[in-house]
């Protein structure tokens, strides 16, 4: 309901109020009036009655409203029956239009008309009778209507349901009065002195919360009861908003008096803190708090960052806490929350940033293609988490910035080697002094974007002691299905890494727990050929070197032979690391050179080399030199590449004792037993007196003591070395061989072979004898880099004796003879 501004109205105090009243004016609402002594005026009412049109008001007999309008036709005529002391028509309208009007309205008598200075002039209206329009008479300059006075049906005597009806209506509006503290109380007062029953509902009508159309519609009804009835029903619906909307603005006023609580006491701190000189602390926390409105996080990390804001506010500067929830908040407020980078999904550009950086390397590159592609198919694509192994030296770690680059994204590094506190991967708690996140939240936090390439690099380097193992830690952050809600032991809430590009970088995968290899896609990054370590050194390494050491490409350049020859006898690996020392090297020398004013080559030549590096390293003719029978070359993997392995082994007079030596592991010594325990089963093929394995120790040795050696892979070559040592036949030059034997004679296939085959090649072996198995693996090998080496394929063992031993004993071989008495003595039979 709507009693603001009500009062009794009298006619004759009514005075034009000054500008400031106008507002207070254009909001009084309907005014009750007293009904003393109308009666004659109504039965003089002429058949034709002028009409005023009123818009988003009724007017109801008894009820008196202030109509404010700008329209000159409807102030004229309200001024000349205000003149006139005549009565109008007065009904409402059903649109904006000043002809559609409704039929049934209230006769009512203009009490006074005030103009104000800003054009709008108030007609104020006194209602007094019903009536109905039976026909519009005229249209201009105003409207006519013949009309007819409209009956009000009450019951006589009242009876008992009327009065009820009536209290009814009087508890509501009481009701409704309570819940709205700006209405007076003299309505109150007003309200319950009237005890007209018509006058009541009328005077209701008028002041109910609803449309105009519901409002015609009490006014249309003949009948006082069916009218209250209906209006009683509008006022509980009106009882019922009020209520609602009392119980919002109870919960509203209760939040906003805990912000003017809170807002209170923060003043109060910020009082004490003035007084105590801790100004500089309150400055920093407001700055902290109006850096948190700014960011667009998840509601859980905006509530623990206010948390700790309160917690640090209420805690003195010199309080052991207050630097953690300082650090804390800061770290809350500086991670990128949902803050992503755009990913470049050119893919011809991509790949074209890629073959520059790095050459070879098609796998990774496909690989990170495939990923782009998918990507742009789906947007919300998880990153993926890939592991690039191999030896040192190869590119894995720079491979990841050239990944970022391509895919436009940040780059951020951590390096594992080391670690062995699970605190570095998920942070301490902040119970701890000294509390720190984990350096995946520092890195994050570095990178200001969420979806960055995160390169972990020596991820199988990290050990396990009594601080926890940071591999299992690991297992959280790259597992697609848990990392979108990672959480940090400091930070407390958690953060999605699903958009992260994880790339771990290994020298091996053995020492990589499973669970945490099972949770990455494998690629292996092999050694480079000599070819592509050539291409490499004159696209990469020597430009990048020249620029380091200021010198110009006018200045100095390098022959193709002379990189040949800085691999061949300066360098032994499978990376090009320690290549690019030694083209360093040489750019110092003739750096050097140019200062001094000395003469140098402007183009190193293969000559060159020896001037600026000195003597030759490595030697290769020392692996083709002619070997003796006993000794064969196999071939190995080592963490930093392929290498050749030389088995050897010689027979002394004994009792048939083995001994081996050169460090090696279990596996190995195996392959040993293995090999020496088929080669005594095949001895009558080879022409061999079995009399010998028990009348001469064996020793095996695998030079290079000091370098641990383990590895079915040379099961092989032992063999092969003991069948050249007991037929006295030598291994064919130039060749190599790796492969697992069984006691049935089988070869099995074995791993790392292009490094293996890589390492064969660069000491300038030409056949290599492999299991059949492996075909397929040297297949994937680029067939340019192993045109010149020829390769034997087996199954059985004994193939290998065909293919591996020259066809005759060598010319001072040497003649096993049998202790005859011994055998006698140990019981043994002998025949010639």
């Amino acid at each position: 309901m709507n009693f603001k501004g009500l009062s009794y109205f009298d006619p004759t105090s009514f005075s034009v109020p000054e500008e400031e009243e106008k507002e207070e004016l254009e909001d009084m609402i309907q005014l009750v009036v007293a009904k003393n002594g109308e009666e004659e005026d109504e039965k003089a009412l002429p058949e034709i009655l002028p009409i005023l049109a009123i818009k988003n008001t009724v007017l109801f007999p008894g009820v008196a409203v202030p109509v404010t309008t700008k329209q000159q036709k409807s102030i004229r005529l309200a001024k000349k029956a205000y003149e006139a002391k005549s009565m109008l028509g007065v009904v409402a309208r059903k649109k904006e239009e000043q002809e559609d009007i409704f039929h049934v309205g209230t006769i009512a008598k203009v009490i006074k008309v005030i103009r104000f200075s800003d054009g709008n002039t108030t007609i104020v209206l006194q209602g007094k009778q019903r009536f109905q329009i039976d026909e519009i008479v005229a249209r201009e300059p105003n409207l006519l209507a013949r009309i007819h006075i409209l009956p009000e049906i009450i019951p006589k005597p009242p009876q008992k349901k009327v009065r009820a009806l009536m209290q009814s209506l009087k508890e509501v509006a009481g009701r409704i009065l309570k819940l709205s503290p700006e209405i007076p109380p003299e309505v109150q007062v007003a309200l319950e002195s009237v005890n007209n029953a018509e006058f009541l509902t009328y005077f209701l009508s008028s002041n109910i919360s609803a449309d105009v159309a519901y409002k015609q519609k009490l006014l249309e009804i003949d009948d006082n009861k069916e009218r209250a009835t209906l209006l009683l029903k509008y006022l509980l619906k009106d009882l019922e908003i009020i209520e609602l909307k009392k119980e919002i603005q109870n919960k509203v006023h209760t939040d906003i008096d805990q912000q003017q609580r809170d807002y209170y006491l923060r003043q109060q701190i910020k009082v004490l803190q003035d007084e105590l000189g801790d100004s500089g602390t309150r400055s920093e926390i407001e700055e902290l708090r109006s850096r948190g409105r700014e960011k667009k996080w998840p509601k859980e990390a905006a509530d623990c960052f206010n948390r700790e804001l309160e917690k640090a506010e209420r805690l003195s500067p010199h309080a052991a806490d207050y630097p953690i929830l300082i650090n804390h908040a800061e770290l809350l407020v500086e991670l990128p929350w949902g803050e992503l980078t755009n990913d470049n999904f050119h893919l011809q550009q991509a790949e074209k940033v890629l073959n520059e950086d790095h050459y070879g390397l098609e796998k990774i590159k496909e690989r990170i293609l495939e990923y782009l592609a998918v990507h742009k198919l789906k947007q919300d694509m998880k990153g993926p988490i890939l592991c690039l192994y191999g030896p040192p030296g190869v590119g894995k770690t720079s491979l990841g910035k050239s990944i970022a680059k391509a895919m436009n994204r940040k780059y951020v590094r951590m390096s594992l080697g080391g670690i062995h506190d699970e605190a570095e991967i998920r942070g301490h708690r902040k119970t701890y002094i000294g509390a720190m996140p984990g350096k995946i939240m520092q890195n994050i936090k570095k990178a200001k974007s969420s979806n960055p390439t995160f390169v972990l690099d020596e991820v199988d380097k990290m050990s396990t002691d009594f601080r926890g193992d940071p591999a299992s830690a690991l297992l959280e952050v790259l597992d697609p299905e848990q990392n979108n809600a990672f959480i940090d032991n400091f930070l407390e809430v958690p953060y999605d890494l699903s958009k992260v590009l994880f790339i771990a970088t290994a020298n091996s995968l053995d020492t990589i727990p499973h669970a945490l290899r099972d949770r990455m896609e494998v690629i292996e990054v092999n050694g480079y050929t000599l070819e592509e370590k050539v291409a490499i050194a004159k696209k990469h390494l020597f430009p990048k070197q020249r620029e380091e050491h200021g010198l110009k490409p006018e200045e100095v350049s390098i022959h193709e032979h002379a990189i040949v020859k800085v691999i061949e006898h300066y360098t032994r690996e499978s990376g090009v690391r320690d290549l690019e020392r030694k083209l360093g090297r040489m750019v110092r020398k003739v750096a050097k050179s140019i200062v001094v004013g000395e003469d140098y080559p402007r183009k190193i030549k293969k000559t060159d080399v020896t001037k600026l590096l000195g003597k030759e390293i490595f030697d290769q003719e020392i692996y083709q030199h002619n070997t003796p029978p006993g000794v064969a070359i196999g071939l190995a993997w080592t963490s930093v590449g392929g290498e050749i392995l030389f088995i050897e082994s010689s027979l002394s007079r004994g009792k048939g004792k083995l001994t081996l030596s050169g460090q090696l592991g279990e596996v190995m010594k195996e392959s040993a037993i293995t090999a020496l325990s088929y080669l005594k089963s095949y001895a009558d093929a080879l022409a061999l007196d079995y009399r010998v394995f028990e009348n001469y120790n064996l020793h095996i040795h695998v030079p290079a003591g000091a370098v641990p050696k383990d590895g079915p892979s040379a099961g092989i070559t032992l063999f092969t070395s003991l069948v050249s040592l007991y037929t006295q036949r030598k291994v064919k030059d130039k060749l190599a061989m790796t492969g697992e034997i069984t006691l049935r004679g089988k070869v099995l296939p074995v791993g790392g072979l292009k490094e293996k085959i890589l390492a064969a090649k660069r000491v300038g072996i030409k056949e290599i004898i492999v299991s059949a198995k492996n075909q397929k693996d040297i297949e994937e090998i680029n067939q340019d880099y192993i045109k010149d080496l020829v390769f034997h394929y087996i199954n059985d063992i004994e193939e290998v004796i065909q293919l591996a031993l020259q066809p005759q004993k060598v010319s001072n071989a040497k003649e096993w003879t049998i202790n005859l008495e011994q055998h006698e003595r140990s019981g043994a039979t002998v025949k010639d």
